[in-house]
């Protein structure tokens, strides 16, 4: 541009140079005169530069404005575009927020309602069962009060009858003979979830059956057995039972496992150890559904040899569960990295009912403090539905007990190989362990059975 501007002004003055030498050669004129029509024709084509450049720069000017207004109406036609997209989203939300209020409210206020109530029929029957103890203990009070000394005689024959043995525990000779006639049964009590209640596991316990016919607890004949060449010999028998029946229950794909009790003796002896791991081994399959099941006596009293097994069946996938706890003095790290993945405390000890050892753990932080580890907590021997709406509130995830449903005998036929046939024949000829998975309460006595999809329960 100044370059322009110095051609300009050179060539103005070329101009104004020749117009007064045209002057003072062509028209006569003396060397003022020429000068003065020089210099007023170069002041006429300043002026004219100058009111070219102003008109030139007002339409660059305006060619500018006209721009900034059209770039001025485009701005505000996408800024008014975009205030009714924000105002169709926010009308959309709004609604949306409208309609999850009008579906999460009523539930709500029906959960409220519900913990109300539940909260409500806990203190109702809890203040009936102190009524009834209170009952119970007054007609006791009254009846000892009223009852008349005996006589002489009377007291020498209730001495006597006092004296009197009561039902003798089995001998070592009775559980062999038991075990060679095929008397010792299998029975199946499940273990239910919480708040559901639905059959998640089921405990296998072993039954000994007398010559005269009566059934003895694994209480009254395991601790006579163990310590002799018995008790391998009958956990050999209870762990193929509890394989048939974990077979039958995946033949129809449910995702039911199985507690197997059995007793760390039957590892402390070598060929009894191979036996029972060969049998094991060549049934890894079943490993996700069967849970092996010891006392924590027998964890604690656990030497090399039992170690070294337990390690060998976790490696094959094969989980452990602790029964009979009597005091919380547990470490669930040593336990997780033993492969237990299951802890069972009477509901007594986590509700603080039996007057127990607690050290070590706080009942309340039971639960929780099993969980960081991924040890699951089982309360087991549940009798009275109060225990379960505090076991709840102690986030306990599993119960076991006669509340839900009794050990029920297993059928003789569920104990044999699988038959080719349809999946649901499974089920038919199990007793307790062909179950939907669902507890029903029973005329309102806090008791609920299994429900059995094909065969009566037991």
């Amino acid at each position: 541009m100044r370059l322009a501007a110095v051609f300009v002004a050179l060539c103005m003055i070329l101009i104004a140079g020749s117009a007064g030498a045209i002057g003072f050669l062509y028209f006569d004129l003396n060397s003022s005169q020429a000068g003065m029509l020089a210099a007023a024709t170069l002041a006429a084509l300043a002026l004219y530069n100058i009111a070219a450049n102003r008109l030139g720069l007002r339409s660059m000017v305006g060619r500018q404005l006209a721009d900034l207004a059209r770039g001025h109406a485009d701005l505000s036609r996408q800024v008014a575009e975009m205030g009714r997209r924000l105002a169709a989203m926010e009308e959309k939300v709004g609604s949306a927020v409208d309609q999850t209020r009008a579906v999460t409210d009523p539930l709500t206020i029906e959960l409220g309602e519900l913990g109300t109530l539940v909260k409500r029929l806990a203190e109702t029957l809890a203040t009936q069962q102190n009524t009834i103890d209170a009952f119970a203990s007054g007609a006791a009070a009254q009846a000892a009060a009223a009852e008349p000394s005996p006589a002489p005689n009377q007291m020498d024959s209730a001495a006597a009858a006092s004296a009197l043995p009561l039902k003798s525990p089995p001998d070592v000779v009775a559980i062999r003979d038991a075990l060679d006639g095929n008397r010792i049964d299998l029975y199946l009590q499940p273990i239910v979830s919480l708040p559901q209640r639905k059959v998640r596991f089921y405990e296998a316990l072993s039954r000994m059956r007398t010559v005269e016919g009566e059934v003895l607890s694994a209480g009254e004949f395991i601790s006579v057995a163990e310590g002799t060449a018995l008790m391998p010999a009958i956990d050999r028998l209870v762990a193929r039972r509890c394989v048939q029946i974990a077979r039958r229950l995946l033949s129809k794909d449910r995702e039911i496992g199985l507690f197997c009790n059995l007793s760390a003796a039957t590892f402390a002896d070598a060929p009894s150890r191979s036996d029972f791991l060969d049998l094991l081994d060549a049934n890894r399959a079943l490993a996700p559904s069967l849970i092996l099941e010891f006392t924590l006596a027998a964890v604690r009293r656990m030497g090399p040899l039992e170690q070294e097994a337990l390690a060998a069946l976790s490696q094959r996938g094969f989980r452990f569960s602790v029964d009979n706890v009597t005091d919380f003095r547990l470490d669930p790290g040593d336990l997780a990295s033993r492969g237990f993945r299951f802890v069972k405390v009477p509901a007594s000890l986590i509700l603080k009912r039996a007057p127990a050892p607690l050290a070590g753990i706080a009942p309340a932080e039971l639960s929780n403090l099993l969980g960081r580890f991924g040890i699951d907590l089982v309360a087991d021997r549940i009798e009275l539905e109060v225990s379960v709406v505090d076991l709840i509130d102690a986030d306990v995830r599993y119960a076991q007990g006669f509340l839900f449903s009794p050990p029920r005998p297993v059928r003789a036929e569920a104990l044999q190989p699988l038959p080719e046939c349809t999946p649901g024949a499974a089920d038919a000829s199990l007793g307790t362990e062909g179950a939907s998975g669902e507890t029903d309460a029973k005329g309102g006595e806090g008791v609920a059975t299994v429900v059995p999809e094909s065969a009566n329960s037991g």
